[in-house]
Parts: structure tokens; sequence; C-alpha cells
């Protein structure tokens, strides 16, 4: 049975998994589940992330953001030791706009480890994940500094207070 270094956190509403992070935190985003090499996340509709003003849809980069923490935190929730990643690619296929004024979820998957690379594939959805506005597939570096920076550093604080 593998030892995940963030199973302390697997669950729901772990929102402390996203709050060293400014830009998912500025943007609204929270943790719907995590669990062993999965992660589901909400983004609470806003008119300030509306880049269609015309349209009422959610500007592209606001997905793009929600779709890359997903598939990260995923690859993180898949590691047996906490390190950095970085996002190495991202492919995004856009099946059709987000519907206006909706919550969107963003659910990653990481189907693959190497040494030094984490695979993810993930949709984006509103109201069901059976029809998904946007899919995509992305790589991640692990281990992506010397250091353990902040997002390492808070989590294994937070894990050390909750033994």
């Amino acid at each position: 049975m593998t030892d995940y270094a963030l199973s302390a956190y697997f669950g729901t509403t772990h929102d402390e998994l996203l709050d060293t992070i400014p830009h998912a935190a500025s943007l609204g985003m929270k943790v719907v589940e995590v669990g062993p090499c999965s992660a589901v996340l909400r983004l609470p509709y806003r008119d300030d992330l509306v880049g269609d003003p015309t349209r009422g849809v959610v500007f592209g980069g606001v997905i793009t953001t929600l779709i890359d923490q997903a598939l990260g935190l995923a690859v993180s929730c898949s590691l047996e030791d906490l390190r950095p990643i970085a996002t190495l690619d991202l492919r995004i296929d856009y099946l059709r706009p987000a519907e206006p004024g909706q919550t969107l979820f963003g659910r990653g998957e990481c189907y693959k480890l190497t040494r030094s690379v984490g695979f993810a594939r993930g949709i984006a959805y509103e109201r069901s994940d059976a029809d998904p506005f946007a899919t995509c597939l992305a790589t991640f570096m692990l281990g992506s500094t010397m250091g353990d920076g902040p997002y390492v550093a808070a989590l294994a604080e937070y894990a050390r207070k909750t033994k």
C-alpha cells in the first residue's frame, strides 16, 4: 500500500491546500475533495471573473488556473514525499463555453509518475462531470526547486500541528 505524503488531507473541504497559493486564494477556489492521485476544486461564480461581459462567460485564464490547480493538486496527492512541483505542459481543449452564473469545478487525476515527471488529465464542468466544458492533459516536474518553498513548508507545518 502506498503511503501518500498528503494522506492527512484526503477527504473533503481541506481548503488549507489552496490557502498558501495567492492566485488560487484570490480567485476564491475551494477544495471539494482530495484523495490518492485525485482532486476536485470549486470556483464560485463572480462577476469580476467574467471575461466576456456580453455573454457573462468566465475569463479563459481563470479556467486555466482552475484546471492547473486541480491537476497539480492531484499530482501532489500522488507523491510519497512532499515536494515542490511545477507545470511543464498544459493542454486544454474547450468543448463549449462555461455556462454563465454557475459555480465551476475542476477535476484532476494523476495517472502516471516517473522519477521526475507527473502525468495528469482532467475536466472542467459546471452542473455535471458527465458534461464537461473542457478537457485537459498536463505534465508536472517533480522536485522543481532545491528547497521546499512556501507551499511545502506551509503544508508540512499544518501536518505537524494536526498530528
